[in-house]
């Protein structure tokens, strides 16, 4: 089952009103919220990274940008690193590499929220493809996803500087 439709029938399992959006592929986060006309703290991304060889899922905003070593600290893992294209691939083969929704894929995959993240009214997240999104009430995805919420990012203009 590909991503979007998993989504969708998740979402209404649960009866969790969403809006699903297409747009013209967009292969970052940032550009999703400027394709949508969404403000880019409500968008969410997904980062991979790899924990002791294990793939953990991190959640934040598209406007910040991940600290590895506050990750590294957070999960008590000696290495920590990003996810290659070919791992994302290996553990999220029902998405496209890169827009892989805020959801958990299988139990054995920590999900991790920056903190930065929580917001009042609705997200928008890539829903599997660079050409589909979803937008939903934050409350309705939290409670639905569960993630742990930790502060490990910065604003994607610190790192610039």
């Amino acid at each position: 089952m590909s991503a979007v439709a998993w989504l969708k029938s998740e979402l209404e399992r649960q009866g969790i009103p969403y809006k699903e959006l297409h747009h013209f592929e967009a292969y970052t986060a940032q550009t999703v919220a400027e394709r949508e006309h969404v403000p880019a703290h409500r968008v969410a991304k997904v980062v991979i990274v790899m924990a002791d060889g294990r793939p953990v899922e991190l959640i934040l905003p598209a406007n910040r940008c991940v600290m590895l070593d506050q990750v590294r600290g957070l999960l008590g893992a000696g290495d920590v690193r990003l996810a290659t294209e070919e791992e994302m691939a290996r553990y999220f083969n029902d998405c496209e590499v890169g827009a892989i929704p805020p959801f958990r894929h299988w139990g054995n995959v920590d999900v991790l929220m920056d903190a930065s993240m929580k917001v009042d009214g609705n997200i928008l997240f890539q829903a599997g493809t660079h050409c589909d999104a979803i937008h939903v009430a934050f409350e309705d995805w939290f409670r639905m996803v569960n993630p742990r919420v930790e502060h490990f990012s910065e604003p994607a203009l610190a790192m610039m500087r």
